[in-house]
């Protein structure tokens, strides 16, 4: 090799030529190597410490009051002079309002992703998408005096009997919020089916809706019910929402036109402050979060089977 092509030699040659060079390349990757782990072992550990604090106050909470009274009693008034400590009402409140929030995100959320992955053309996609993500970035507060000062109001011009605090309002409101994360998942679903599986629809003489509803849905099936189920997650842990638009009522009941308390705004009321640590009222907060924590962890578990139950290869 002449002199002028061993100065033209490519920067991978020199390095392997100097092992100082590699010993510096080893180190740094090393260092790079431990960095990512202790990131990982962080949130490992910061979910280990979660569950240990839930854990042992919840605990404490039983051997105070006997588990089949908490999680079938009718009666939820820990901080009464006569307490009762069945969190039923509680539950109810909570699936009462996801379930709401869930009627009103789940059709709107899947007929936006059709159209943003099937029949909007990519500029009319660059923009609309965007646009409706904002919805996740709006603060839950400012969603929560939404459904209260103007939905409420509204609501109550079309429903008659409707309170001033509801789980109905709240509802929509969450549905509104949790919009973006169904419509944007699921068209991330829908994008990831192969054109082919689309080419030869309309090469059968199908329709772009028959191609839609019986190709495509079909095909993403486990990424669409994966955000549905992580959808019904983030509506049944939605906290600021519930807390100031459906009110503090624990109640037993089904009907949306009445006030009702959820876990996470129960979590709220009693953190403020006026209840004493250490005490059984205060543990109740934890028990409730134990529950809530295994409630939406069972959830995420069912949307990771079914993404690897119905997922599609594709060669």
């Amino acid at each position: 090799m002449s002199p002028s092509t061993s100065l033209r030699a490519s920067p991978s040659t020199r390095l392997r030529a100097s092992p100082s060079a590699r010993l510096r390349a080893r180190r740094f990757e090393f260092l790079i190597e431990w960095a990512l782990f202790l990131c990982a072992l962080l949130s490992i550990g910061t979910t280990a410490g979660i569950l240990v604090v839930l854990a042992v106050e919840t605990f404490a909470f039983l051997r105070e009051v006997p588990i089949t009274d908490f999680l079938f009693g009718t009666e939820w008034t820990p901080l009464f002079a006569t307490p009762r400590f069945g969190v039923l009402p509680l539950v109810m409140g909570t699936v009462l309002v996801s379930a709401i929030a869930m009627v009103v995100a789940l059709p709107a959320g899947l007929l936006s992703a059709i159209y943003l992955s099937e029949y909007a053309n990519p500029r009319v996609r660059r923009v609309i998408k965007p646009v409706l993500e904002i919805l996740a970035g709006v603060p839950t507060v400012v969603y929560g005096y939404f459904a209260l000062l103007f939905v409420t109001p509204v609501l109550q011009r079309v429903v008659p009997g409707l309170a001033g605090f509801n789980a109905l309002g709240p509802g929509i409101v969450m549905g509104i919020m949790i919009l973006p994360l169904v419509s944007s998942l699921s068209e991330d679903a829908m994008q990831g089916v192969p054109r082919g599986l689309r080419e030869g629809s309309f090469a059968l003489g199908a329709t772009r809706m028959q191609t839609s509803l019986r190709v495509v849905l079909p095909a993403a099936f486990s990424g669409i019910t994966a955000a549905f189920i992580l959808a019904a997650s983030r509506a049944i842990g939605e906290t600021m929402i519930v807390a100031i638009a459906a009110g503090q009522q624990p109640r037993l009941t089904w009907n949306p036109l009445v006030p009702i308390e959820t876990m996470t705004a129960y979590i709220v009321q009693v953190s403020l402050g006026d209840t004493p640590q250490g005490t059984l009222e205060y543990r109740t907060i934890f028990a409730v979060g134990m529950l809530l924590f295994l409630g939406t962890f069972g959830l995420n578990l069912v949307s990771a089977w079914l993404r690897g139950r119905y997922r599609e290869e594709y060669a």
